[in-house]
């Protein structure tokens, strides 16, 4: 038996627990240190870097779970984990603003088990998805687990947006457990018995580490994808640190308002992923490599807008929710170049390379937003404060131009049944 779509959407709850935690931490808690505590953009850049960074990990669990581990057991175990980080994450916030050395080290200890606990979960998850699941099914099994935490993200980050005005350090904590709390129960009900009841395929023969992974590093087409990975998801993740406070600093806007500003961002994000889905794999309009390329482009473009939104006095959220719209549109593409190339190879060692993306895609996150957190500080000495955030976001727009040019060189398109006027 092959993973059915009940049990795909079971575990796309997994996925969308997990972005529900991580968006307070990346988004929340970043426009706290920078607005209300007044602290320099760079230092939650650098905690951010932090959880990603230790997402290096992730080739050893997909390894873990080719060798025929128990991926139900580290799903949940990751995910509280980051329930743990989370609430350390929140509970550093008041300890910053009266005593920052013994908050500065809480928060680098909750944001380092919060990466421990993303890259254990998240890539068992994956590894489970792929291993289990039909081969036919792959692509769409992607797309609505991603879409689900898109919509963990989106929905947590309005809700939550909603209860944390009037802001209050009590009030950010309470929010915060009763999230945590939630995600680690409904991980633990949505995972229980799926593994039992699928037939994965056979482990493959026992290898060490590093010789499954420098099988798949001489493998070209893995290779070649793990580059555009670094590229395309360093420009995805850039404004992840600026953009609320660039919307707290130039456009005044709360907490509360900031927050779901994110969550309408996110929302943008499901909206482009359900039309690539409905287009490309149900219509067969348009290839993977075409969407990732618009994607790419409409990204690019909005993100120039977004840039002088001052200077043409246009509004803010609008162009947030059209920049989330883009990043959806190329993301659930490149998702679906990866389930495909994740079964390819001699030995079919889907774990050991969604591993391998995973943390290409986590040492881009680190580094992009710790990058563009740290663009800003420097461009802020040197310009005003709107044209600064302006400044990075068209270096951020440049990064996905190049991010275009790379995919349409090396991925290649798939047999369509439908074509594309112009294409």
């Amino acid at each position: 038996m092959t993973l059915s779509w009940v049990q795909i959407f079971r575990l796309g709850l997994v996925q969308a627990c997990l972005g529900a935690i991580v968006v307070l931490m990346t988004s929340t808690l970043n426009r706290l240190m920078v607005v209300e505590l007044s602290l320099p953009v760079v230092l939650p850049g650098l905690l951010v870097a932090l959880h990603y960074g230790v997402q290096i990990t992730r080739p050893n669990w997909g390894h873990l779970a080719d060798q025929g581990g128990n991926s139900t057991r580290w799903i949940i175990a990751g995910m509280g984990l980051l329930a743990l980080g989370g609430l350390g994450a929140a509970l550093a916030i008041p300890l910053l603003e009266n005593h920052f050395g013994a908050g500065l080290a809480l928060s680098v200890i909750a944001y380092a088990v919060i990466g421990l606990g993303v890259g254990a979960s998240g890539t068992s998850l994956l590894a489970l998805l792929a291993t289990a699941t039909a081969e036919h099914r792959r692509p769409a099994a992607a797309t609505i687990t991603w879409l689900m935490m898109i919509a963990g993200i989106a929905l947590t980050a309005i809700t939550a947006g909603k209860f944390l005005d009037p802001y209050s350090h009590a009030r950010l904590l309470t929010v915060v457990a009763i999230i945590c709390a939630g995600a680690v129960a409904l991980t633990t009900i949505a995972v229980w018995g799926i593994e039992r009841r699928v037939i994965a395929r056979p482990a493959p023969a026992p290898q060490r580490f590093r010789d499954g992974i420098a099988e798949i590093w001489a493998d070209t087409r893995a290779r070649n994808f793990t580059f555009f990975v670094f590229l395309s998801m360093t420009a995805y993740f850039m404004q992840e640190l600026i953009l609320e406070p660039y919307a707290g600093l130039v456009f005044g806007y709360t907490p509360g308002q900031s927050t779901q500003m994110s969550g309408a961002q996110n929302g943008g994000v499901f909206l482009g992923m359900v039309l690539v889905g409905v287009a490309a794999t149900g219509l067969r309009i348009g290839s993977l490599r075409a969407w990732v390329v618009a994607g790419c482009m409409g990204s690019a473009l909005t993100l120039v807008a977004i840039a002088g939104a001052t200077f043409w006095m246009l509004p803010l959220v609008p162009l947030v929710v059209a920049l989330g719209f883009f990043n959806g549109m190329f993301a659930v593409a490149a998702i679906g170049s990866m389930m495909q190339l994740a079964g390819e190879g001699r030995d079919k060692r889907e774990g050991t390379r969604v591993g391998l993306w995973g943390a290409s895609q986590a040492m881009a996150a680190g580094f992009g937003g710790l990058t563009g957190a740290a663009l800003v500080d420097v461009a802020r000495s040197l310009l005003p404060v709107a044209d600064a955030f302006g400044a990075v976001f068209l270096f951020q727009a440049i990064i996905f131009i190049a991010s275009a040019a790379l995919a349409a060189r090396i991925m290649s398109p798939r047999p369509r049944v439908l074509m594309v006027p112009g294409e």
